[in-house]
């Protein structure tokens, strides 16, 4: 037997109520749970609703939900770095490429004109700067996702920009601990090298903030065939 609208409508409040909150991992859910409840209806049909849907879900052992919400999250967590290194590996072809050189160019001269013990500090700083910046825009984008009705586990991650608060602990390991960057800036190819790592640091970010961010619309369209329908 097939069951109604409403009882689906029960599926999502059901899962929503073990803590499913992104509508990708309900959907998934909700269906799994209406086939095998079908079933259960066919080959026991005493049985209520209610009562089949507890049994369907006792399958999913003690932890519930779990397990299929972390399955998800782990591949929607690849897909985001899929979808990061697409873009990402642009700024390695022209003309974006003569961008990064460029910039890396004229970190190298600000660094070759301080003294060592005054350029090792700028690295760090330099990162914690860019990082403060995306930041702002970090919270805009959470401010916006949680407006919104539904929420999608990729969207999720878009939003959180792939933790970027790991990287801000990196900055300010390289400003507590300028010395562990002394030894490069002692000769100009090591001077460049750090210029050249800061740079690509500051496009990762820049991807992850402001470019990824900016075709969500788009990229959830592309992840997921039923977003266009809600």
């Amino acid at each position: 037997m097939k069951l109604t609208q409403d009882q689906i409508q029960e599926l999502f409040k059901f899962t929503r109520k073990h803590y499913v909150e992104y509508y990708d991992v309900q959907l998934e859910l909700v269906d799994h749970l209406a086939n095998g409840i079908e079933e259960v209806m066919v080959q026991r049909p005493q049985l209520t609703f209610k009562e089949a849907l507890d049994l369907e879900f006792k399958k999913f052992g003690v932890f519930g939900f779990y397990d299929v919400i972390k399955k998800k999250s782990d591949a929607m967590h690849k897909r985001y770095w899929k979808i990061f290194f697409r873009f990402y590996k642009e700024y390695f072809k022209l003309p974006k490429v003569l961008m990064l050189f460029a910039a890396s160019t004229l970190l190298f001269l600000v660094l070759r004109a301080l003294p060592v013990e005054t350029s090792k500090y700028i690295p760090g700083l330099a990162i914690l700067i860019v990082l403060v910046l995306f930041l702002i825009n970090v919270f805009r984008n959470r401010r916006k996702q949680r407006s919104k009705t539904r929420k999608w586990l990729l969207e999720d991650m878009i939003a959180a920009n792939g933790n970027i608060f790991i990287y801000l602990n990196f900055a300010l390991q390289i400003l507590l601990f300028p010395n562990l960057i002394k030894w490069p800036l002692g000769s100009p190819l090591g001077m460049f090298m750090v210029s050249f790592v800061v740079v690509l640091i500051g496009i990762l970010f820049h991807v992850m903030v402001n470019i990824i961010p900016h075709k969500t619309e788009e990229l959830l369209a592309e992840t997921y065939p039923e977003y266009k329908m809600t």
